[in-house]
């Protein structure tokens, strides 16, 4: 077996210091009698993927990769013992048709019911359609979305191409789709304009490199959050550099660096219109045999509990 079947990368056995938790232990701890800050659901989804994917590895492989990474942020000067967190697993059948989507769907809506914020692991980019429509429920048509993703995702039909769409179909206002990273080369000058003249706002990677993640993620959320309902954060890992993100089967050259989408992560978990972050894209089964895409994917989880733990 290669190193990277495991979907996240060559580790030594685990080493037990009871000074040195592991995030992994306080996902797997529970709220205890704590209310639930922190919903934590695998979506995996695969089988509509444009691209060859393992993606449904992903959900399983992050957590296992959570194992090696701790608890303490001396960045932010904070501790993710302070929330209280629920493994809430994941989704039985994600792609079957109809029942797949209700069971996505009912689940999602359960999360964040019980949690302050959800945050949902897939599985390809297909999960966002039906998390979001899960967790904003009869809210969706006053909802905003921001995607991090190198592809517009309006594709016709049913694919990790076309989660957009669907949204849009369901009764989302394209006028409060914010588009993030947006890579050249990679979508049909169709789609962007069809894009563009349904209202959504589109940011190319190059408009971000000169603006700046920060400024650019608040400003996103500001337009999303513009009707007062939740907003919803989509981070499709293709967005970032190939380089960081192997194992994202459309990642290209050029993308966003893992330090922007980690910022990105960390903004949109500490924003309080935020009620729910996905995590998108990465074929745990294809990752560099370091399982540098794996990590970057539990990192941004852990940057998402930053975020909401450190909420004014």
């Amino acid at each position: 077996m290669r190193p990277n079947d495991t979907g996240a990368g060559h580790y030594g056995a685990p080493v037990s210091d009871p000074r040195w938790p592991s995030a992994a232990d306080w996902l797997a701890a529970g709220p205890g009698p704590r209310d639930v800050d922190l919903a934590v659901l695998g979506v995996p989804t695969f089988a509509t993927s444009i691209s060859a994917t393992g993606a449904h590895a992903t959900p399983a492989a992050v957590r296992r990769a959570l194992a090696k990474l701790s608890t303490w942020s001396p960045a932010r000067r904070v501790d993710l013992s302070v929330l209280a967190p629920w493994d809430a697993g994941n989704v039985d059948d994600p792609d079957v048709p109809v029942e797949g989507e209700w069971r996505t769907r009912q689940r999602a809506a359960t999360a964040a019911a019980k949690s302050g914020l959800v945050v949902a692991l897939g599985g390809d980019n297909s999960a966002t359609y039906p998390v979001m429509a899960g967790v904003c429920g009869d809210d969706l048509p006053r909802a905003g979305l921001v995607t991090l993703d190198a592809h517009h995702d309006i594709r016709e039909g049913h694919s990790n191409g076309s989660p957009v769409r669907e949204l849009i179909d369901a009764g989302l206002d394209p006028e409060r789709v914010v588009q993030i990273g947006i890579a050249d080369w990679a979508n049909s000058r169709s789609y962007h304009d069809e894009a563009v003249a349904r209202g959504v706002t589109v940011l190319t990677r190059d408009e971000v490199g000169a603006r700046g993640v920060a400024e650019v993620l608040r400003a996103a959320v500001d337009l999303a959050g513009a009707a007062g309902g939740p907003v919803y954060v989509d981070l499709d890992l293709d967005v970032c550099d190939r380089s960081v993100a192997p194992g994202c089967p459309a990642s290209l050259p050029g993308g966003l660096s893992a330090a922007d989408v980690r910022l990105a992560a960390f903004l949109a978990g500490q924003d309080r219109r935020v009620v729910a972050v996905d995590v998108t894209e990465v074929d745990a089964t294809n990752d560099a045999p370091d399982g540098r895409t794996v990590r970057l994917a539990a990192l941004c989880v852990l940057d998402v509990a930053a975020g909401l733990a450190m909420r004014g």
